[in-house]
């Protein structure tokens, strides 16, 4: 992916530990004003967030963009409110139909500003379980030791 005029606001880092991930997806997000100047802030978290589908279009659920302290009281908004990805209809049949399988999940990698448009990398994984993290683990320990000697000699 090319990095020029890439800004990053947050990144799920539990995600590469807890999913395999398959591919990678880019979307656009449908945002408000106020929600806009908060991740322009980096005012947002995607712990808990994952994407489900209803009446055919892609949504954005439990993903965390604080309120804009400054916006006017009339704009209140639910931080963790669903929010609609913008996926052309072809991205979105091929997606519902990968997560129709078992095992499989939507969620998101990191949010960020491409050419001023803020955009959601989405990636389609499948849950590791306990003795698969416990592979990825040691295998990233040992690697770190091989390095280790190997520098020193």
């Amino acid at each position: 992916m090319n990095t020029e005029g890439i800004k990053i606001v947050c990144q799920n880092r539990k995600a590469r530990h807890e999913y395999h991930i398959e591919n990678t997806v880019e979307a656009g997000l449908v945002l408000l004003g106020p929600e806009v100047k908060s991740l322009r802030e980096s005012r947002a978290s995607l712990s808990d967030g994952y994407v489900g589908f209803r009446h055919g279009e892609a949504w954005l659920y439990n993903v965390h963009i604080s309120p804009y302290p400054y916006a006017a009281d009339s704009v209140r908004l639910d931080p963790t409110r669903a929010r609609k990805l913008l996926l052309n209809r072809r991205e979105i049949r091929k997606l519902m139909g990968k997560i129709q399988e078992r095992g499989y999940a939507l969620i998101p990698l990191r949010i960020y500003f491409k050419d001023g448009k803020a955009k959601v990398e989405l990636a389609l994984g499948k849950g590791k379980k306990l003795y698969d993290k416990r592979e990825t683990m040691r295998r990233r320990t040992l690697e770190r030791e091989f390095q280790k000697d190997y520098k020193i000699r």
